[in-house]
C-alpha cells in the first residue's frame, strides 16, 4: 500500500515560495569613465551569486560585522534554487546508525582522487555544524521519533550519510538562508551581472557590473561599479558550456571571469554527467527513486517504432533491472562502471541511442520488458531486492512503487505539466555539475588577495564525490570564508577605483561590436556543440586536440572582431559568451594536456583509445569503439592548474595538499584561536 501523505504537505515541499527582496540602497556617487556616467556603490565585501553557498557566506560575514552586499544575475534563478533530483541530497556526517568518524568521512569525500586531503577533512568536520545551523534556520530535514536524522545511501557513499527534504532540498536551503539575509538587512542587488573584476595593484578593489535598470542616455549599458575589500565568487557552475545540460538556462558560472582576473583554476577536466530531463522542458536529474522503482526504458526512432535497446546490452532481465535500480545511487556516469555489465553501461546505451537519432523514455506504467525471463521482483540481485523489501515497495507496477517510496517525485513533474502517472518521461545523458573551478586554500582564498570562491565556483570537489557533498561543501566553505574575512577585516573600500574601472570599460568596448561576423547566437551554438560532441562522456585524444584548436581560433576571432551586440539589453549576454568561449578553451586545454600526458578514464568521461586496457561488452560482444584507458593511480595524486598569462593559457600540475592527521590538543592550540593565528595557517596574504 502507498504511503499516505496529505496533499498539503506534498504541496509545501514542492511549491517552495521564495521571499520578496527589499528595496535596494541608493547610489551616493557617480564616476564619469570613458564618457559613461556610472553609479558607484562602496561596501566591505561583495558576494556574487544568490545560491545556497553565496547566501551562507553573506549571512555569516554580516554576523561578523562585515558590511556585505549580494549581487545576483537572477535571484532564485540558479542551480541551488531551480535544480535537484528526486530526493536531493545533503551529505553530512552520519550520527545515527553506524556512527561516523571524520577521518573516514574525509577519506570517502576524497576517494575519487585529485582532491586536497585537508579540504576533505574540513568538509567532514564542518558538516555537523552546517546541518545543525540549517535546521536552526528552519530547514525541515527528516527525523525519527528519537531525533535521529533519517539517512540513505547515495553515489560514492557506502555508509549512508545522505539526508533530504525531498526534491527541493537545495531550494529550501536557499529559502531559509535568504530569509535570514533579508532579516539581517543585507543589501541585495538583483538583475545585476558582474562582467569584470577590478584590481588595485595585486588585490581586488571591486567589480564592474551591468544592470539594465541603470540604463540611461549617459549610460546605455547600465554599467555599475561596486567597490569592495573582499570579493566572494559564488556564481555556480558553467551550465551554458554544454548543449546537453540539466542546468537551468542562463547559468554561466565564473570561470571566464576568474581567468580574466588572473585567478587559477583547478580540476576543470572533471565534471559529472548523468541521466536527466532536457533543459528545453523541465531540466531535472533522474537519480534516486525515479530509477530505483525500475521503470521500463525504451527508445523511439523517427518512424515512431519502439526499441527495447537495453536488451542489446545486458544478458538477462535480472541483470538489466538490477542495474536500472543501481542508477539511483550510482547516478553519475563513471567509465569503470561500463565494465562487467554494470550500471554505467546504461548511460552508454542511452548516449548511443541519442547519437543514432532516437529519443529515449522511461515508462512508469510498465515494468522492464524481458530479455530472457519476464521481469519479477523475486528475480533481482540481493542488494536491490533487500532495498525494495526494506522500503516496502513490493507493488506490481513502477508507478505504484514510486507513489509509495517518493510521492514528491510525482508531484514535482506535475508542476511542469508532465504527469508521470500517465505519460512516459523523455530523458537523456546530460552535463550536471562541474567538479573543478577556482583554486582555493583551506579558507576559500584564491591566488589573488581579497578574492574567495565557494560552492560550485570553487574547485574543491575532486574527480568524483559522494552525492550531496557539494551542498555540504558550499555551506562549510561559505562559513570558512566569512570567518576569514571577519578575522582579517574588510572595511568599506574607500580608495579610488577610477583607473581599474577605466580598464574594465575599455575591455568591454573591445568585446562589443556592431559589425562583427560573430553573433551571440553563433558563439553559443559553436561552443555548446563542440563541448557536448567532443568533450562529453566519450572522447578521444585526437578529437579533443581538434576541438581545442577550434576553440583557440574562435577566441582569436573574438579578440580581433568582438561579438555583435545588436542592442544595449544584450550587452551582458554578449560579454558572458565571450567569457564562456574562453572557459571552453580552458577546459579543452586542460583535458588535452591530461590526455596527452597519458591520463585515463574516470568519473567525468571515458578516454577512448584503440590501445586502451579497458573494454566494455554487451550481450553481443565487445564494443571496440569504446575501448578506453583505465585511470592511473598516480593521476589521483595531483591536479591540473590553468591560469591566463596575457593571452596564453598556462597549464601546470600540483600535488594534492595532504592532511597530516595530527591531533589537536586544547591547551596547546587554544592560543592560535584566541590570537587569530589560525587564519594565517596556509600562508599570509596582503589584506585591506
Amino acid at each position: 500500500m502507498a504511503l499516505s501523505v496529505p496533499q498539503n504537505i506534498l504541496d509545501d515541499l514542492t511549491d517552495v515560495a521564495m521571499p520578496r527582496l527589499g528595496a535596494e540602497p541608493d547610489t551616493a556617487e557617480t564616476l564619469v569613465i570613458e564618457g559613461f556616467n556610472i553609479p558607484l556603490h562602496r561596501t566591505g565585501a561583495i558576494v556574487v551569486g544568490s545560491g545556497a553557498a553565496g547566501l551562507r557566506a553573506a549571512v555569516e560575514m554580516n554576523r561578523r560585522g562585515v558590511d556585505t552586499a549580494i549581487l545576483s544575475q537572477s535571484a532564485w534563478g540558479g542551480t541551488s534554487a531551480c535544480s535537484g533530483s528526486d530526493k536531493q541530497t545533503l551529505h553530512t556526517a552520519n550520527t545515527k546508525d553506524q556512527g561516523d568518524n571524520f577521518l573516514d568521512m574525509a577519506a570517502a569525500i576524497g576517494a575519487g582522487g585529485a582532491m586536497d586531503e585537508d579540504t576533505a577533512y574540513i568538509e567532514a568536520v564542518g558538516s555537523i555544524r552546517a546541518m545543525a545551523s540549517l535546521q536552526y534556520l528552519g530547514l525541515p530535514l527528516p527525523q525519527d521519533h528519537l531525533g535521529g536524522t533519517l539517512r540513505y545511501q547515495t553515489d560514492h557513499d557506502e555508509v549512508g550519510r545522505a539526508t533530504s527534504c525531498g526534491p527541493r532540498t537545495s531550494r529550501l536551503m536557499v529559502k531559509v538562508l535568504a530569509e535570514e539575509a533579508i532579516r539581517l538587512g543585507i543589501p541585495f542587488f538583483n538583475q545585476t551581472t558582474v562582467v569584470k573584476v577590478l584590481k588595485d595593484a595585486d588585490r581586488v578593489c571591486g567589480v564592474l557590473a551591468i544592470r539594465s535598470k541603470n540604463s540611461t542616455e549617459a549610460n546605455p549599458y547600465g554599467l555599475t561599479i561596486y567597490a569592495c575589500c573582499a570579493l566572494v565568487l559564488a556564481a555556480g557552475g558553467p551550465g551554458e558550456l554544454y548543449r546537453d545540460s540539466v542546468f537551468p538556462n542562463g547559468c554561466f558560472g565564473a570561470l571566464g571571469l576568474a581567468l580574466e582576473a588572473g585567478l587559477e583554476l583547478t580540476n576543470i577536466t572533471e565534471s559529472q554527467f548523468g541521466i536527466g530531463t532536457r533543459r528545453e522542458g523541465f531540466p531535472w536529474n533522474l537519480s534516486g527513486t525515479y530509477v530505483q522503482v525500475i521503470p521500463h526504458i525504451y527508445s523511439v526512432d523517427a518512424n515512431g517504432t519502439e526499441h527495447h535497446f537495453l536488451a542489446d546490452y545486458y544478458r538477462t532481465t535480472q541483470e538489466m533491472a538490477s542495474n536500472i535500480f543501481r542508477k539511483g545511487y550510482q547516478w553519475p556516469f563513471h567509465a569503470s562502471r561500463m565494465l562487467d555489465f554494470q550500471s554505467s553501461l546504461i548511460d552508454l546505451a542511452i548516449f548511443r541511442e541519442g547519437q543514432a537519432g532516437r529519443r529515449v523514455f522511461m515508462d512508469f506504467n510498465r515494468n522492464p520488458l524481458a530479455i530472457d525471463l519476464d521481469f519479477s521482483l523475486d528475480r533481482l540481485d540481493d542488494d536491490v531486492a533487500s532495498y525494495l523489501r526494506n522500503a516496502g515497495a513490493d507493488h506490481a507496477l513502477p508507478i505504484d512503487r514510486l507513489r509509495h517510496m517518493n510521492p514528491l517525485a510525482i508531484e514535482l513533474y506535475k508542476r511542469y505539466k508532465v504527469d508521470v502517472t500517465t505519460d512516459p518521461l523523455e530523458f537523456a545523458v546530460n552535463h550536471q555539475h562541474m567538479n573543478g573551478g577556482i583554486a582555493v586554500d583551506t579558507w576559500g582564498r584564491s591566488n589573488v588577495p581579497g578574492i574567495y570562491a565557494v560552492g560550485e565556483a570553487a574547485g574543491t570537489h575532486g574527480a568524483t564525490r559522494p552525492g550531496g557533498s557539494a551542498l555540504n561543501a558550499g555551506q562549510v566553505f561559505g562559513t570558512r570564508v566569512a570567518e576569514h574575512v571577519g578575522a582579517v577585516g574588510a572595511p568599506v573600500w574607500a580608495g579610488d577605483v577610477t583607473l581599474a574601472a577605466a580598464d574594465a570599460v575599455q575591455h568591454l568596448q573591445t568585446v562589443l561590436s556592431s559589425d562583427s561576423p560573430l553573433s551571440v547566437k553563433g558563439v553559443r551554438s559553436e561552443v555548446q556543440a563542440r563541448m557536448s560532441d567532443k568533450a562529453g562522456i566519450l572522447c578521444t585524444g585526437s578529437e579533443v586536440a581538434r576541438a581545442l584548436a577550434e576553440a583557440r581560433v574562435l577566441n582569436t576571432k573574438i579578440k580581433q572582431h568582438g561579438i555583435t551586440s545588436s542592442r544595449p539589453s544584450e550587452t551582458a549576454r554578449t560579454v558572458q559568451w565571450q567569457q564562456m568561449a574562453l572557459a571552453s578553451e580552458a577546459v579543452l586545454g586542460a583535458l588535452d594536456t591530461y590526455i596527452a600526458r597519458g591520463g585515463g578514464s574516470r568519473g567525468a568521461r571515458a578516454i577512448c583509445d584503440p590501445q586502451g586496457d579497458a573494454l566494455p561488452h554487451t550481450v553481443h560482444g565487445p564494443i571496440a569503439e569504446v575501448r578506453f584507458r583505465a585511470e592511473r593511480g598516480a593521476d589521483k595524486q595531483h591536479q591540473l592548474i590553468v591560469k591566463l598569462d596575457g593571452n596564453q593559457l598556462v597549464i601546470s600540475a600540483r600535488e594534492n595538499r595532504e592532511h597530516d592527521g595530527a591531533r589537536s590538543f586544547f591547551e596547546r592550540d587554544w592560543p592560535a584561536w584566541l590570537t587569530g593565528d589560525i587564519f594565517q595557517a596556509s600562508g599570509k596574504r596582503a589584506e585591506c
